[in-house]
C-alpha cells in the first residue's frame, strides 16, 4: 500500500494538489476539454456545410448561329488544282487510262483515252469470207459536277476524236454464188490471160456519223476523294451523240449472172449491163443496211474505274 502511494508521483508527475479523476478514469480537467473540443468541431462542420457555396454548371459549347466555331470532322476542303487522280476503267469505247484534277469542293476537271483491237478472224456474211478488225481510239473530256458535295456524280462533255469502227477484207471463192437484192452472182474464175479476177473487196463500219460529239453522263462515287483517302472505285453511265453509224463497201473483180461464166463483167465498169446491175443492186444492200443504222444515234458508255489520287500541293 506504501509502495503504491509511494508510486502515484512518478506516474502523474503532473498532477497538482486538488485534481481529480472522472469515473473513466480521465483525469476530469482532460474529460471537460475532449467534451468542448468535440462540441466544437460538430459546430464547426455545421457552420462551415451553410457556408459553403455550390459548384458552377458546366459552360455552354461557343457557337455562332447554328454552326460552331470548329468545322465537323467529316468535312474536307482542298484548294483547287491542289490534288490529281489517275486511272483505268473498262466500257464500251475500250480500255480507258484516265485522269482528273479538284477544281474545287464540287467540281473535278477529267481527261480520258479508251483504245482497243481485237481481229474478230474470218466469218461469212452473204456469201463473202471476211477477216474483220475492230480498231476502237477516242479522246474525251468532262467536267463532274458533285450536287452539294455528295458522292452522285453529273458530268458534260465532249468527245473530241472518235475513232471507232469495225473493218473487213473480204473474198469469195471462185465460182460460188451469192445474193444481192433479188439477183444471184458467180465470182468469176480467175484468167490471166483476159484479166479476169475472182471478186474481192473492203468495208468498213464508222461507229459514229461526227468524229467530234458531245457526251453526258451521271455517276456514282467521287473520283479523287475529298478526304485523305487515295483509292476510289467511281462508276458511269451515258451516251455520245455521235450520230448514226455508216458503212462503206468497195469491191473490185469480175461478177457473171450464170455458173457457167459467160456473161460476166468487170463490176468497176458500170458502162456495162452486168456492171451497172451489179451496183445498183450493191448500193441498194448498203442502203438497207444503213436505214437500219440510222436508228442507232447515241453510242452507250457505261465503265467501272479504279483511281489512284494524290495531292501535289
Amino acid at each position: 500500500m506504501l509502495l503504491a502511494a509511494g508510486l502515484i508521483p512518478f506516474a502523474f508527475p503532473y498532477l497538482s494538489a486538488g485534481q481529480s479523476f472522472s469515473k473513466s478514469g480521465v483525469p476530469a480537467f482532460a474529460s471537460s476539454s475532449l467534451n468542448a473540443s468535440s462540441a466544437d468541431l460538430g459546430a464547426g462542420r455545421a457552420a462551415g456545410s451553410a457556408d459553403l457555396d455550390p459548384l458552377p454548371s458546366a459552360p455552354e459549347p461557343a457557337a455562332t448561329g447554328d454552326h460552331y466555331e470548329i468545322a465537323p470532322a467529316a468535312t474536307w476542303h482542298q484548294a483547287p488544282f491542289s490534288r490529281i487522280g489517275i486511272g483505268a476503267n473498262v466500257s464500251p469505247l475500250g480500255i480507258g487510262i484516265e485522269g482528273a484534277i479538284v477544281l474545287n469542293h464540287d467540281f473535278d476537271g477529267r481527261v480520258n483515252g479508251n483504245f482497243f483491237n481485237y481481229d474478230t478472224g474470218r466469218f461469212e456474211v452473204d456469201g463473202f469470207d471476211v477477216d474483220a478488225k475492230l480498231h476502237m481510239a477516242s479522246v474525251a473530256a468532262a467536267l463532274d459536277w458533285y450536287p452539294f458535295g455528295s458522292v452522285w456524280r453529273i458530268s458534260p462533255g465532249v468527245m473530241f476524236y472518235n475513232g471507232n469502227q469495225l473493218s473487213g477484207v473480204g473474198d469469195i471463192t471462185p465460182g460460188s454464188s451469192f445474193q444481192l437484192e433479188n439477183q444471184t452472182y458467180y465470182s468469176a474464175n480467175a484468167n490471166p490471160a483476159t484479166g479476169v479476177t475472182p471478186l474481192m473487196g473492203t468495208g468498213a463500219l464508222s461507229l459514229h456519223h461526227r468524229s467530234t460529239a458531245a457526251t453526258a453522263t451521271f455517276g456514282f462515287g467521287k473520283y479523287i476523294p475529298r478526304s485523305d483517302r487515295h483509292w476510289s472505285f467511281p462508276s458511269e453511265f451515258g451516251v455520245a451523240f455521235t450520230g448514226a453509224p455508216t458503212i462503206n463497201v468497195n469491191l473490185t473483180g469480175w461478177a457473171c449472172l450464170d455458173a457457167r461464166q459467160t456473161q460476166c463483167s468487170n463490176v468497176a465498169d458500170t458502162t456495162t449491163p452486168i456492171g451497172k446491175e451489179f451496183n445498183n443492186d450493191l448500193q441498194a444492200r448498203l442502203n438497207s443496211w444503213q436505214k437500219q443504222l440510222d436508228k442507232v444515234t447515241v453510242y452507250p458508255i457505261f465503265s467501272y474505274s479504279v483511281v489512284y489520287s494524290f495531292n501535289i500541293r
